[in-house]
């Protein structure tokens, strides 16, 4: 029986075939032990999501990780219906069953815009991680720890050099949350 992963990657990136950095981090991401990374678009380009399937695999990992590029200040709509569709509240928080409660949370996104872009006042108005407090809300109301995004600017004009670097600093970040997470089957306090 295949070892459950500690840590689930939900990657979503519509335009794959065109992006520079999305194939690099979801191929770095695979690299680590413990690690399953969920291509949603290319599993389920059709937006019929096997709900039972995905929440086999989240109740299994230790940590959930979202990636993503911001477009039009929202997550792809593939990632939206996977959220609604495994995240349903009777399943996710009903009488307090806490399938969720005590898992980490965490974001890794990419957007066009530069990090000053994204002040009051300026192009966007607000820093990004407004743009990501739904996300932020929807772990917490399951009773998910929330670890702060690692968010990537202007991921449009990252070369070929720039896009590995970023995928390797994403992948050690994600080996850094990896090593914090408790050791399954570990006593308290021994």
């Amino acid at each position: 029986m295949p070892t459950p992963p500690q840590a689930l990657v939900v990657f979503a990136d519509a335009s794959l075939h065109r992006s520079r950095i999305s194939r690099r981090i979801g191929d770095a991401a695979r690299s680590l032990p413990g690690v399953q990374v969920q291509d949603l678009y290319q599993l389920y380009p059709d937006f019929f999501i096997d709900a039972r399937a995905e929440r086999e695999l989240v109740k299994a990992a230790q940590l959930l990780v979202f990636v993503f590029p911001i477009g039009w200040y929202g997550m792809p709509a593939l990632l939206k219906e996977w959220f609604d569709t495994v995240f349903r509240p009777e399943w996710a928080v009903a009488d307090g069953s806490g399938r969720l409660h005590g898992k980490s949370c965490w974001a890794a996104v990419a957007c066009n815009s530069n990090p000053e872009d994204y002040q009051p006042g300026e192009r966007h108005g607000h820093p990004m991680t407004d743009y990501l407090l739904p996300l932020e809300q929807t772990a917490r109301a399951c009773g998910m720890r929330w670890i702060a995004p690692h968010i990537s600017y202007s991921a449009d004009r990252a070369d070929a050099r720039a896009a590995d670097a970023h995928a390797l600093k994403l992948r050690d970040l994600l080996a850094g949350h990896l090593a914090r997470l408790p050791v399954p089957g570990a006593a308290h306090g021994a």
